[in-house]
């Protein structure tokens, strides 16, 4: 049985790569995402506004957002868990995925005045109900999440990734991937996710960089 469910994983990780590779290779290319039905709209319309307002702490790049998305919709997640809520961009990426896998985002931000604007993002873009915001520090609040979880996406203080990577493994489902941003910037965390045998881990440098690592057990 564990060498069946070795080989699915494999096999899972080996279609995320190849899609996160192709993917990169395109998003040169691409054009704004089109919707495909009027929740998609909505979501796309407000992370368009929020670009175009010239709001300062967009946390992620679109090309970044857009791997969120696809990566999150691939794994077809129904819990993710973001550190690093900012204002709201790149869990209304995560929210484009999860519209479609009937899933929900637990999200986390110590600073108010970006969660209060987080909300109210995800107000304008119909995604409330899917979204559980946790103001404070991460560190400590991580605690109150309740396994299993599908994504987990890292993008916060950068001294800080390897203690949320700690707490958050035990948490990740086997077959679940945990995404950071912002890679370049972490080697003890590159360290920490190359190194681990129960862990592989892909590195995405379009954008600002992103390390995607399955869990493998």
């Amino acid at each position: 049985m564990q060498r069946v469910i070795r080989g699915t994983l494999l096999v899972l990780w080996a279609v995320l790569a190849s899609a996160l590779v192709a993917f990169g290779q395109q998003s040169r290319y691409s054009n704004p995402p089109l919707a495909k039905n009027a929740t998609e709209r909505k979501i796309l319309a407000e992370l368009d506004r929020m670009v175009k307002d010239n709001e300062l702490y967009l946390s992620v790049p679109r090309e970044d957002g857009e791997a969120l998305w696809v990566l999150t919709e691939a794994a077809d997640a129904k819990r993710v868990a973001e550190i690093g809520t900012s204002t709201g961009y790149s869990g209304l990426w995560f929210c484009l995925a999860l519209t479609a896998t009937g899933g929900y985002l637990t999200t986390f931000e110590i600073n108010h005045q970006r969660a209060t604007e987080a909300l109210q993002h995800f107000r304008e873009a119909g995604v409330a109900d899917r979204v559980t915001l946790i103001e404070g520090d991460a560190h400590k609040n991580i605690m109150k999440l309740k396994g299993p979880i599908d994504v987990a996406f890292i993008d916060a203080d950068k001294e800080g990734y390897v203690d949320y990577l700690n707490k958050l493994l035990p948490l990740v489902r086997p077959g679940g991937l945990i995404l950071a941003h912002n890679i370049d910037m972490t080697p003890d965390y590159v360290r920490a996710v190359t190194t681990n045998p129960d862990l592989q881990t892909i590195f995405y440098m379009q954008g600002r960089g992103l390390a995607v690592t399955l869990k493998k057990r």
